[in-house]
């Protein structure tokens, strides 16, 4: 990222064009990319692309807008890297649902340490689904996740013990069947398979091996790979559970930028991660994972952490594709 020797004074459209690059590097269920960006009033409106929401997995936006609230946590450190603070406004226009942000450049100041390594981290972000290695995630490491998530309004629950991660697992197992049971789900899920190089989509070695009786967690049947001999995945993983005070659309933003910048700070830390949203998917699951902690607020996305080999990033359509003009 450099070192910021100069501060830029205002941005050109290179300078946007170069920040919505870094802004679809964001996760996104089934790797959609749902969303769209203008360029506008020397700023960058993210927009809800209505064609890219899943209709089964996701009837309610809720997976939209929590990848475009990711999207917009990495244009705020693209911003930083060009030397001024990201301003942004969610939801700005009440008359255009589909207008979920608009990041503006604030005043000329250098990126801090911490937003020098977040941004560094952005290419190196994608979702692990193999197994990872027993080696436990240290408690410094940990702290810093938790803090990431804070710093972003949205809390952080690292789910400790066996009991508690086994109730857990019973709950998105639960949500697994119940979602797998519908034909229209599978269906959708399986559109979205890509076996051949695609700009968008889960590529087949992407994918998580096949599931089998003794995995804790449930993993998605992306692919019919089978798992490496002796590579199971691991008995005592590391899992977090993402939520924010509410579920209004601005909140399910908010819980898109703190996701994003707890995943970018396990990448910097060298982790690897993965999402389990089935239990987030499924309102009876996710209800009984808010009675299950104890939390004050609504729970947005199950995180599994640990250390594990390095994989490849999820293809992404070219900027060209994603950015409106007039």
């Amino acid at each position: 990222m450099g070192t910021n020797r100069t501060i830029a004074t205002r941005f050109t459209r290179a300078d946007l064009q170069a920040a919505v690059q870094a802004a679809v590097r964001a996760p996104s269920l089934h790797n959609t990319q749902p969303w769209r960006f203008r360029l506008r009033d020397g700023g960058v409106d993210v927009r809800a692309d209505p064609t890219r929401q899943l209709p089964v997995a996701d009837p309610t936006g809720w997976g939209v807008r929590i990848a475009c609230g990711a999207a917009a946590f990495n244009l705020r450190l693209a911003f930083a890297a060009r030397g001024r603070s990201g301003l942004i406004r969610l939801r700005p226009d009440p008359g255009d649902p589909n207008l979920l942000a608009h990041l503006a450049p604030g005043p000329p100041r250098p990126a801090t340490p911490a937003e020098q390594r977040l941004f560094a981290a952005i290419p190196n972000r994608h979702s692990n689904r193999v197994p990872f290695w027993p080696d436990p995630v240290p408690p410094r490491v940990r702290s810093r996740l938790i803090e990431a998530a804070r710093a972003e309004g949205a809390w952080l629950e690292l789910v400790i013990g066996t009991a508690a991660v086994g109730a857990l697992a019973e709950i998105a197992h639960a949500a697994n069947r119940v979602l797998q049971r519908d034909p229209a789900y599978r269906e959708e899920m399986a559109g979205w398979v890509r076996a051949e190089r695609a700009a968008d989509g889960i590529p087949v070695l992407a994918a998580a091996p096949v599931p089998e009786p003794q995995d804790l967690l449930p993993q998605r049947p992306f692919a019919d790979r089978p798992r490496t001999p002796g590579r199971d995945f691991e008995p005592e993983p590391l899992v977090a559970v993402l939520g924010v005070a509410g579920n209004t659309a601005g909140d399910q933003l908010t819980a898109g930028q703190a996701l994003q910048a707890v995943l970018l700070t396990a990448t910097d830390a060298g982790l690897a991660t993965s999402m389990l949203s089935q239990p987030i998917e499924v309102p009876a699951a996710r209800e009984q994972l808010r009675l299950a902690l104890g939390r004050f607020g609504v729970p947005q996305m199950v995180l599994r952490i640990g250390y594990g080999l390095p994989g490849q990033p999820t293809p992404r359509r070219p900027i060209d594709d994603v950015i409106d003009t007039g």
